[in-house]
């Protein structure tokens, strides 16, 4: 199986955003997504060209264009997003984003009638079901089919900053599961989901592509479901471990971190370097690690067992990076790690307010609604 990659322009950015629609009375996740998008889709168009349907009624995933910098790509988010919030307040929803809704029973929610996801959901079952989970994907543009499995490979040793640095996801169905992540141990229950196979190149890709389709595994890449996996369609690849984030603050920081990431690895395979290749022990600990105590997770950072603070991994990875940002123009996104470091995770955020209100969970919801309208707290 030949599968064409097209190149995209270098360092090109898009991001993917699932908002969650709550009822603003009950704070449950309440479906609304089928009138909201109609109302919104543009006369004789089939569709929104930047707010789409999800698995759930009561999700609207909004997504940029092909953008240049991390400043727009937030400013592009920013245009549909008012669009979808407006619509939603007409209907007494309000919007907002984490990895998982802090109360809502995923038996509650209603599919939504696209025949993709009633195959999905007939094929999974209750795997599919239960994915009542809301990320952010980041797309970075990369030229050539010959670097991104390099590119992918790479990244994989920055899983644990990522999901540390984005972790949302502390609650489901009303109870404190202990993870700064849940969302990611739900999703991990999917067959093609989580870390990514380390490949040789493209034509290994190729390769395990053409057995899942042959075996009837999947019907097309879009079915693989990587924590960062090659998008060949768009020519980028596609970071799709952060669990949702509540702000744009916060988006824009995974992003310009991606961003960063990608140019780093494209040049060094330009000046002939070969990109290292993590031990797969090492990336499924600390992926559990970033997932279990987030930004408290201790991480390890060689094939000697050695660990140090992702807090501190974090910080050094800023300093780092920055050159590459103020070329990429995005220094000030970047900057934006340091400072949920310093207000804490969403996830941190979260179980702040919970404590503040004898545990109850319905306070969560009005602070995570709040945080979508006024941005990362000072």
């Amino acid at each position: 199986m030949q599968i064409r990659f097209s190149s995209s322009e270098r360092a090109s950015l898009g991001v993917e955003w699932e908002l969650q629609l709550v009822d603003r009375e009950t704070r449950q996740l309440t479906s609304g997504a089928i009138e909201i998008l109609a109302e919104l889709t543009p006369e004789g168009a089939e569709e929104h060209p930047k707010a789409k349907h999800e698995l759930l009624q009561s999700t609207i995933e909004i997504i940029t264009g092909v953008c240049g910098t991390v400043a727009e790509a937030k400013a592009d988010l920013a245009g549909t997003l008012a669009e979808v919030v407006e619509a939603a307040d007409r209907r007494g929803l309000g919007v907002l984003c984490a990895g998982t809704h802090p109360i809502t029973d995923w038996q509650t929610q209603d599919i939504s009638p696209k025949e993709r996801y009633a195959q999905l959901v007939e094929k999974m079952q209750w795997l599919a079901r239960r994915l009542q989970i809301f990320g952010v994907h980041v797309h970075v543009g990369v030229r050539s089919p010959d670097k991104i499995i390099p590119i992918v490979n790479a990244l994989t040793q920055y899983v644990p900053h990522f999901l540390a640095l984005s972790a949302s996801s502390p609650y489901w169905v009303g109870a404190d599961t202990g993870l700064a992540s849940a969302r990611s141990k739900v999703f991990e229950g999917m067959p093609t989901a989580g870390l990514p196979y380390q490949l040789s190149g493209w034509d290994g890709f190729e390769e395990y592509m053409e057995t899942l389709i042959s075996t009837h595994a999947i019907e097309s890449v879009r079915e693989v479901w990587w924590d960062i996996r090659p998008h060949p369609d768009f020519g980028t690849v596609e970071l799709r471990i952060c669990d949702g984030l509540p702000t744009l603050d916060e988006i824009g920081a995974v992003a310009a971190m991606s961003q960063c990431l990608v140019e780093r690895f494209d040049r060094e395979i330009d000046r002939g370097y070969t990109l290292p290749v993590p031990p797969s022990w090492v990336l499924r600990e600390n992926k559990w690690r970033a997932a279990r105590y987030g930004l408290d997770a201790e991480i390890i950072v060689d094939e000697r067992g050695t660990v140090r603070p992702v807090r501190e991994a974090l910080t050094d990875l800023v300093d780092d990076l920055m050159p590459t940002a103020k070329r990429l123009d995005c220094a000030a996104e970047l900057a934006d790690v340091l400072r949920i470091l310093e207000v804490g995770g969403s996830y941190e955020r979260q179980r702040a307010v919970a404590a503040a209100h004898e545990g109850r969970l319905e306070p969560v919801v009005d602070s995570l609604l709040a945080e979508l309208r006024d941005g990362l707290p000072g």
